[in-house]
């Protein structure tokens, strides 16, 4: 099925364009898509560490955390409702972005993100409000449903924004957006839970109307990109964007391969039978199983619930918050250097380097917790070399 988003004209084949103010403008407006999807990863696991918010919300929670004799650290947050609390975001996220594809084909790439940045204000202003679990799910149903929208589009739309040789390093500025999303919520829990009064954690969660308010602002200011343009029939009107956003006036071929990739799109009958053929099974396969297992390393155990792992580890309350503070940081950073590396790199090396660091890692975080408290959660002694990592 034609790539009708991210056009390449080819094997190796590159087109004429610069990088103009307007298109760098214009790209990192739309990548603070991310700081939604971010904001929420970084903010769920601070919240749900602070003791307010489980008083209030899971009281079960609160004792099992507080109980001298509890000795199984697993164990502290065992909740199905804290649980679906957590998850019922990600599943609405999972739904929502089906729907989403559709509205963004047919829509164009702006009101798919209008739509996310909507559901997302919504979502946030109801859990900063809450007064019963019901809310606080209902709200975390409607974040989900604005980030499967915003996730869905972002991307979409700076593939079709970004020139041929800054692509790769304007996409991964929506990356970039989400790992600051991940390192401002978590500064803001570290903040937060210092409120006299413990309502700290209605700030965190009711602070997600700040990259709301971005995203949806944006998707009304941000132009429409010429393939959007192009899948709705306004030939002229797009041709003129693309001239506007590759700074040149000489856009034939680009534009040529644009409507022809268009075209070839809408005579696709089937497209889910068509990419079961045999010479499309490769590349299927890779485009599954690569987020399948990264999802599947378990780092997102560390991102989402980076203050309730260090809390069940032995850390204090600030300390925990504090820990996940310096996860973000570091989070940032890699992402600067693969924005300065993956056009000069290739995607190939980061892709190979960033594999072998994390299965270090992991294992070296393995090791630690497995020394601490073995299989089954029981504090033990630690090695000498670990005694001042844990």
């Amino acid at each position: 099925m034609p790539a009708v988003g991210i056009p390449t004209g080819g094997a190796g084949k590159s087109y004429p364009g610069k990088l103009t103010p307007f298109v760098t403008m214009t790209c990192i407006v739309a990548a603070m898509g991310g700081l939604i999807f971010g904001y929420d990863i970084g903010i769920s696991g601070g919240v749900t560490s602070m003791n307010p918010f489980l008083q209030k919300f899971f009281p079960s929670v609160y004792r099992k955390k507080k109980a001298e004799e509890s000795t199984n650290q697993y164990c502290q947050y065992d909740s199905q409702t804290l649980t679906m609390f957590t998850s019922s975001l990600y599943l609405a996220a999972l739904i929502s972005s089906l729907v989403a594809s559709t509205v963004t084909r047919k829509f164009g790439r702006k009101l798919s993100m209008l739509f996310g940045g909507l559901l997302f204000f919504a979502g946030a202003i109801l859990n900063g409000f809450a007064q019963k679990v019901w809310m606080l799910i209902v709200g975390r149903i409607l974040l989900g449903f604005g980030i499967g929208f915003a996730n869905q589009s972002v991307p979409l739309y700076l593939s079709e924004m970004a020139p041929y040789k800054f692509r790769g390093a304007l996409n991964i500025g929506f990356q970039l957006s989400i790992t600051i999303g991940i390192l401002v919520a978590n500064v803001l829990n570290y903040f937060f839970a210092k409120i006299e009064g413990g309502w700290g954690w209605r700030l965190s969660l009711g602070g997600a109307v700040v990259p709301a308010l971005i995203i949806t602002v944006g998707s009304l200011v941000l132009p429409d990109t010429p393939n959007s343009i192009i899948e709705r029939g306004q030939h002229e009107e797009a041709r003129i964007k693309l001239q506007r956003i590759r700074g040149i006036d000489n856009v034939d071929e680009e534009f040529a391969d644009l409507v022809a990739a268009s075209d070839a799109s809408k005579q696709v009958e089937h497209p889910w039978t068509m990419l079961l053929q045999r010479k499309y099974r490769p590349h299927l396969s890779m485009a599954i199983l690569i987020p399948f297992f990264q999802q599947l390393t378990g780092i997102n155990v560390i991102m989402f619930y980076a203050p309730v792992l260090f809390n069940t580890i032995g850390f204090g309350d600030d300390a925990s918050l504090m820990s996940a503070v310096i996860t973000g940081v570091v989070n940032v950073g890699a992402t600067l250097v693969s924005i300065y590396g993956v056009d000069k790199w290739g995607r190939r090396f980061l892709f190979l380097e960033g594999g072998v660091q994390m299965l270090i890692c992991q294992a070296v975080v393995a090791a630690a917790i497995g020394a601490k408290f073995g299989v089954d959660g029981t504090p033990g002694e630690l090695p000498k070399w670990m005694a001042g990592t844990i």
